[in-house]
This record gives structure tokens, sequence and C-alpha cells, in this order.
């Protein structure tokens, strides 16, 4: 068992060179967990808050995250504005990961469904994007459908988009690095909850998972390939 912290993409292969060169990319993956019962902060599946107060856990246990608007040209950071509790609630999962990342697969699986203090769920749906996005707003990387009638289990996605197929590919940059930080893409899972009658939330369990690779920025491009030692 071995624990590790570096720089650059992960590859593997047996031949290095040439044109039958055969080294392949690790798979990397973040997972979040969300027990929205789960109210204290810095404990295992904490679920986050009202007013924006979404989840990361770039270790164990959950921490509080900020939801920061993307800005590709400036280090000054901007939190996004979440809404409070109301007809709508919303919780979410904050992840970062290496800028022009390939998102390989994304997954969102139901635990427990969301239930109030009365009433019922009238739907949900989980948005995944660079940024907070409302219930059913444009998303940059993925969206459930508008889920009526929720199940426990992994849920399924829209068709991709062109534009979100093209946004997999490679991940913007979203937060500048300063002070010798690298710069970061922002993955944001928005749970948008509706139950229409303004009651408080008292539960749900969700999972995310993102899988992703870290391409090597020092090898070429699709048009030229330099056969030197790169990696």
């Amino acid at each position: 068992m071995a624990r590790s912290t570096f720089e650059g993409p992960i590859l593997a292969g047996d031949n290095r060179f040439g044109p039958f060169r055969n080294v392949g990319y690790a798979d990397l993956v973040q997972s979040v967990g969300l027990n929205i019962a789960t109210t204290t902060a810095n404990t295992a599946n904490y679920g986050g808050a009202s007013a924006g107060v979404f989840v990361k856990s770039n270790g164990i246990p959950n921490a509080q995250a900020t939801v920061y608007t993307p800005n590709s040209a400036s280090a000054t950071l901007t939190a996004t504005t979440v809404p409070a509790d109301s007809a709508t609630v919303y919780r979410g999962a904050v992840m970062y990961i290496p800028i022009g990342s390939k998102i390989v697969d994304i997954f969102v699986d139901i635990g427990v469904v969301t239930t109030f203090t009365s009433g019922s769920l009238t739907s949900v749906q989980v948005n995944v994007s660079n940024d907070y996005v409302a219930a059913a707003g444009t998303c940059t990387y993925a969206q459930t459908g508008v889920l009526t009638s929720p199940a426990v289990g992994r849920q399924s996605f829209n068709a991709f988009t062109a534009t979100q197929l093209a946004n997999q590919q490679a991940t913007s940059t979203d937060i500048v690095g300063v002070n010798g930080n690298q710069s970061l893409s922002q993955i944001v899972f928005t749970i948008a909850s509706i139950n229409g009658t303004n009651v408080a939330i008292t539960g749900g369990t969700y999972y995310f998972t993102l899988r992703y690779v870290q391409p090597d920025g020092n090898i070429g491009t699709t048009t030229t390939y330099p056969f030197g030692n790169f990696d």
C-alpha cells in the first residue's frame, strides 16, 4: 500500500516511443457521499446546509465547500450565490480536478430519496457542471432528467448534447492557481429537490462518483507527435 502526492499524469505501458507506442492513462476517481440529515460539518457524509453550503470530500470526512463562479482570466475568487431553502432545496458537492482532464464517466446514485417535514417530493434533479446550476438549467457536463418518481439506485442521464460531449473531452479552467498552486477545474454536483410548499428538508442520501483521466500536455497534438523522452 502506498500514498503519493505528485504532479502530472500517470502513464503505463511497455512501448514508450515510436509508432507502436502503447502507453495509456490511469483512470482516476473521486467520490462524495451526502446524507442531508447529517448537519455537522467535517463528519462522514455531511450533507451541507441552506444558502449554498455545498460539501467537498478531498479527504475524509466531508467539509464545507464554497462554489466559485468560474473565471479563467483572474485569480480573484467570487462565490456563486446558491438560493436558501424554499420550495426548491439545493444541496451539492464540489470536486477539483486538473484542467484539461477528460471525463470518462459520471455516476449519480440515490441511497435514500429526499424527504421533507411534511408533504411529498414533487421532483428531484441532479446537475453536473462547472458551477451551481438551478433546476432545469443548462449544464456543462451532464444532467439527469426531472425525476418525478425517483427511486433508490443508479440514475440515468439525459442524452448528452454535442456541447456537453465536447466539454467532457477537456475540462475548463475555472479557478486560477496562485502562489505556486495549480489552476483547477471545478466539478459541481447540484441536487435540486422540489416540494413546492416551502417546507423543511429532513433527509436524503446521494452518492456521486467521477471518473477521469489527466492527459499529458507534453506529448504533442493530434497531428504532431514529438517522439522524445517526455514521460
